[in-house]
């Protein structure tokens, strides 16, 4: 079903001058300089937003008969491109490919070497990069988990690798993972005790560790501490990597940030005085260039509804271009009460702060923001202006850092901004209440907050979903912890409730999403669900949450990846689908709503990205982006 209008983001030039344009990027780009693309004189053309300058992320993943070959379509790719498959030198397609971005080569063993090549208005460009192999089915990067130690009072501990984010650090067009190391004794802010630091390294996709950042003792370990943001915030072409720091962090390059014998814990492991920072470090070197005050500060402990440091320490993190053009940082700290998001700006080597939403303030007191936030945060363009808003549980912030909505309707585990209704234009939004007074699910209206429809106050129902996993149905379907089945876009039921309330994936050929839970993949099915992938030799994350370090479109064509650590935590596992598709749509991480996804889908209780159109069952032509890149 077509939209009756595009969303800005994808409104694009004159067919003939975007052309004209791709084909300048072309030769620039072999040329070995760089071209932006500006939005046309077209008074609709949207902003053209910043993006990764990325290579084809080619991958070649064995089946046992052959190779599936895939790659990226590029934002930066002409509508009408087409791509040669070599393998070591030698063409394999007979014909261009046009209608993928992906070819299965027959016969062919697991060690063949890959290259592809785009064909530009029937001239044939140069050679990608090779391709990754995964070989057995998936791709081992070798991490090493840092030393282990013993706590204050006696407890033994060891590393697990936790979750992952991707960006390009070093500048090459290839991602490398952020991944944090958790010890074994993190805690729940719930939970008194002490925990051993938390650990972050960057890692090469060959397993070269670029850096490792040791975010101290005064750092408590745990979901809801440490929310990291890996991306090119000032547009130099390599990402920076932001997070919350204090008196002896020690960065990638061995300094340490403030005191370094400062400790601050206290008898029960809480860290509840001190300074708090937030620190931007070089995504290359892991230095740190530049510090400032948390905002907000902690305070009065107890202002923030106990006493004892459960309430105060809930942080979350996110990206977003609120001026429509270039990503922000966001920075926020809690949710069960007063909540605080502050916006900043990375420029120059220097931050400033672009506004803070606090709903203690004046503006904000009194109106129903105080105690709305979820376990996450979702960021995409709600109101149809070009610019990013917050999504923050129950209430949204403008991309100015006023208050757009609230719904009053309390705090939620899980939360779900997406185009789910391909029949309307713009985005809907699907969340779960944790309150027995409240609604238990709500579909909403992210641009004005309307709740379309609700289902009656229950319980707390902890986890909640919404996706195109059910080709009977028009649009995604959500359900829910309480629900005994799937409901569309209007609340009517529509099906049996999946095995699985927890991640989606794109894995198979088809545009429905599956479900990845665990360690595994199933199909939604009518009356049963089956399992395409089983995780070998590897472990999910986050305790009953049940998630992978990361799951999302970081290789190959659009379809998802999904990265386990290995049971030993020696590797990070990176599972590719061996399944080809007849659709090509480009690539997810072009698209910013899902690429900003992908950077907050660490954040506390992890949640699957979105792209900001819809991806399902009798889905329009994906639209293509208008970005620009480094």
């Amino acid at each position: 079903m077509s939209r009756s209008r595009p969303r800005p983001p994808y409104q694009r030039p004159h067919r003939r001058r975007r052309s004209l344009l791709l084909a300048a990027a072309t030769a620039a780009a072999l040329a070995g300089t760089a071209l932006t693309f500006l939005p046309s004189d077209n008074a609709s053309a949207a902003t053209a937003r910043q993006a990764e300058a990325l290579d084809r992320g080619l991958v070649s993943v064995y089946t046992g008969t052959g190779n599936l070959v895939s790659w990226r379509w590029l934002g930066t790719d002409p509508d009408n491109v087409a791509f040669n498959v070599y393998r070591a030198g030698t063409k394999v397609n007979s014909t261009p490919i046009t209608g993928s971005t992906n070819y299965f080569h027959e016969g062919a063993p697991n060690s063949a070497d890959y290259t592809v090549r785009a064909v530009v208005n029937g001239v044939e460009q140069a050679d990608s990069p090779h391709a990754i192999q995964f070989r057995s089915g998936y791709k081992d990067v070798p991490i090493s988990p840092p030393a282990g130690g013993t706590t204050p009072d006696g407890v033994a501990y060891t590393y697990e690798a936790n979750d992952a984010s991707v960006a390009d650090l070093d500048g090459d067009g290839v991602l490398e993972f952020v991944l944090k190391w958790q010890p074994t004794n993190a805690k729940d802010n719930s939970q008194s005790g002490y925990t051993g630091n938390t650990y972050v390294d960057a890692v090469k996709l060959d397993g070269t560790r670029m850096w490792r950042i040791d975010l101290g003792r005064n750092i408590r370990s745990g979901a809801h501490y440490t929310q990291f943001q890996a991306y090119d915030y000032d547009g130099d072409g390599k990402a920076e990597v932001a997070m919350k720091t204090s008196d002896g962090t020690k960065d990638g390059k061995g300094t340490v940030i403030g005191n370094s014998s400062a400790d601050y814990r206290n008898s029960s492991g809480y860290v509840l005085s001190g300074p708090e920072y937030l620190t931007m470090f070089n995504g290359q070197t892991g230095a740190a260039m530049s510090s400032v005050d948390y905002v907000p500060g902690r305070g009065t402990v107890s202002s923030w509804g106990d006493s004892y440091g459960n309430r105060v320490d809930r942080f979350l993190a996110g990206t977003a271009y609120l001026d429509g053009a270039r990503p922000s940082l966001i920075m926020a700290r809690g949710y069960y009460t007063r909540s605080v998001i502050a916006a900043w700006d990375w420029r120059d080597g220097k931050f400033t702060r672009r506004w803070t939403f606090d709903t203690n303030s004046s503006t904000n007191s009194g109106k129903g923001y105080d105690g709305q936030g979820s376990h996450s945060l979702s960021v995409g363009d709600v109101d149809n202006d070009g610019k990013d808003e917050i999504v923050y549980g129950a209430m949204a912030v403008d991309d100015n850092g006023n208050g757009l909505w609230t719904t009053k309707t309390g705090h939620g585990d899980a939360q779900h901004l997406g185009d789910l209704d391909p029949s309307s234009s713009g985005l809907e939004y699907y969340k779960v209440s944790e309150s027995t007074s409240q609604p238990a699910a709500l579909y909403i209206n992210p641009a004005n907050g309307a709740v379309k429809w609700k289902l009656a106050a229950c319980c707390d129902n902890g986890r909640g979903v919404a996706g195109d996993i059910y080709s009977g149905n028009d649009g995604a379907e959500a359900w829910s912890s309480s629900d005994s089945s799937i409901r569309d876009e209007a609340g009517a039921t529509k099906g049996r409730k999946p095995s699985s309330t927890n991640f989606l994936s794109w894995w198979d050929g088809d545009t429905t999403r599956e479900l990845l839970d665990g360690t595994h993949i199933d199909k939604y099915g009518t009356s049963s669900d089956t399992r395409l992938l089983t995780g070998s030799g590897v472990h999910s994350n986050n305790g009953t949450k049940a998630t992978p370090s990361l799951s999302g479109d970081i290789l190959g064509d659009w379809r998802e990846e999904v990265v386990w650590p290995t049971t030993n935590n020696t590797a990070l596992r990176i599972y590719s689908t061996p399944v080809q598709t007849s659709t090509r749509i480009t690539t997810l991480l072009h698209d910013t709503m899902y690429r900003t996804g992908l950077a907050w889908q660490n954040t506390a209780y992890n949640q699957p990205p979105h792209p900001s159109f819809f991806i399902g069952n009798k889905m329009a032509t994906a639209p293509r982006p208008t970005i620009t890149t480094p």
